[in-house]
């Protein structure tokens, strides 16, 4: 396989750059496609474009890449028909007459609440943020950019605390993969010092419940306090009134249309782990096992809306394929992040990066520049699981053949993969943290910034002094 060096870095970098200065999201991951492929076609263009084209078709051959884009319309089907059952509304309404949300502050800490609490995979986390928040944060006129940054901060950060999720189940097949003694020992002795998730989990609370705003996320603060929902120049990823319009009038606001659907999800996930992990959670399938939990609640919110004649049987068809249409961007953006993450696999990107922290590093030094690297691969990758995948194998044997423990090695990895993961724009989890909070992409990631910045230096320090530890 060629070394690709320093070059493997430019269609990341080039798509991260287009992004940022274009704020188009579909032209600047097409673009990094492009020139990954024309790079590895040695600088032709028109091969480049038609590898492009073939790659990006070909990683739909993948189950786990198709069971993802399913999952996305799958949503679109759910958020929709919950919507049009009354359930969204009846639910906001229920906690309004129970007196729990009366002001912006209970708004912003219900959104970091919910996110902590649904912790089985990090998209539906989201996702029910977003759909169940976002009209009262308009209501409280609270920035859709901070929902989007609650939304993301309690997803991923939370999700990679779990041993027993989709998330979980990943880094313990890794672990168990490279021969390591007790995988599941591994994980939770790595939980205390996986310093950037738990940062970021305690900044997002801190931020709910006493307002936080720093940077852009102020002058978005203040935007919304006039009610402008966006800025001039900015709009939504998606329209949230397309993919899943009000109930109609007359429909009953039900909160258990939306509240047994959302549970049914969640506690489908870990009996679908457990039947395609053959009995073992650690062993099963995240992504089949989130596209069970989702169809599930699908069905459940269909059965509780004809249950109920709420909606006719053509009428419920039409609601939920309307709602999978509207999902349609979400899912060629993320077909485009995950066809630009397997062209970085191929040029070794991540392999690349890994490399520049080989090499005679002082021990306290170690886990420091194990964290940047993991997130500088996860930055410049948009994918933290696939940081994992890359990142993990070389810590572990390295910290192994140092006669030291794996968890700090292996939390440094985690950490890393998050935090770039945060502040990249490419990223899964920062594109449907915009959908769900129907904030415009770049505004989002414009405003997490700073909070992603802050979470990653106390991470950095704690490292450092874990580091410091070790070498003692």
């Amino acid at each position: 396989m060629p070394d690709y060096g320093a070059l493997s870095l430019l269609p990341p970098l080039l798509a991260i750059a287009l992004a940022v200065q274009t704020r188009e999201v579909y032209l600047s991951l097409a673009a990094g496609i492009w020139l990954a492929w024309t790079i590895v076609a040695g600088w032709d263009p028109l091969a480049g474009a038609a590898r492009a084209v073939n790659e990006t078709v070909a990683v739909l051959g993948e189950p786990g890449n198709a069971r993802i884009l399913l999952f996305t319309f799958m949503v679109g089907s759910l958020i929709a028909i919950v919507q049009a059952n009354g359930g969204v509304e009846g639910f906001v309404g229920w906690v309004e007459r129970r007196r729990w949300v009366t002001n912006a502050r209970r708004a912003r800490l219900l959104a970091w609440v919910i996110g902590i609490l649904i912790f089985i995979e990090s998209n539906i986390t989201i996702l029910v943020t977003g759909s169940v928040c976002r009209p009262l944060f308009d209501r409280f006129r609270v920035s859709r950019e901070k929902l989007a940054y609650l939304a993301d901060s309690t997803s991923a950060p939370v999700c990679i605390l779990i041993p027993f999720n989709a998330w979980g189940g990943y880094v313990l097949g890794l672990l168990a993969a490279l021969g390591v003694a007790a995988p599941l020992g591994v994980f939770l002795a790595a939980i205390p010092l996986n310093f950037y998730a738990l940062g970021a989990v305690m900044l997002a609370g801190a931020t709910a419940a006493f307002g936080l705003d720093w940077g852009p996320m102020r002058a978005a603060e203040a935007r919304t306090r006039r009610g402008e929902l966006h800025w001039e120049h900015a709009g939504a990823l998606a329209d949230p009134e397309e993919i899943a319009p009000p109930a109609a009038p007359g429909v009953a606001r039900r909160p258990a249309n939306l509240i047994l659907p959302v549970a049914t999800m969640v506690l489908a996930m870990p009996v679908g782990m457990y039947i395609t992990g053959r009995g073992s959670l650690a062993a099963g399938s995240g992504s089949l096992s989130v596209l069970w939990a989702v169809i599930a609640a699908v069905g459940v919110a269909s059965v509780l809306t004809l249950g109920q004649r709420l909606l006719p049987v053509q009428e419920l068809s039409r609601v939920s394929l309307r709602g999978a249409g509207g999902l349609t961007g979400m899912a060629l953006v993320l077909l485009l992040a995950i066809a630009l993450g397997a062209a970085t696999v191929v040029l070794g990107t991540g392999e690349f990066i890994a490399g520049l922290v080989a090499g005679r590093i002082p021990l306290p030094a170690l886990l420091p520049l194990i964290f940047l690297a993991g997130a500088a691969t996860s930055f410049a990758t948009g994918s933290s699981w696939g940081t994992f995948a890359i990142m993990i194998p070389v810590a572990v044997p390295l910290a192994l053949s140092l006669g030291l423990p794996v968890a700090p090695f292996a939390a440094a990895v985690l950490s890393g993969g998050i935090f770039g993961d945060h502040c990249s724009p490419i990223s899964d989890t920062t594109i449907i943290a915009s959908l769900a909070a129907a904030s415009d992409h770049i505004e989002h990631v414009r405003t997490q910034l700073p909070y992603a910045l802050t979470a990653g230096a106390f991470a950095l320090a704690a490292f450092a002094a874990t580091g410091g530890v070790l070498a003692l």
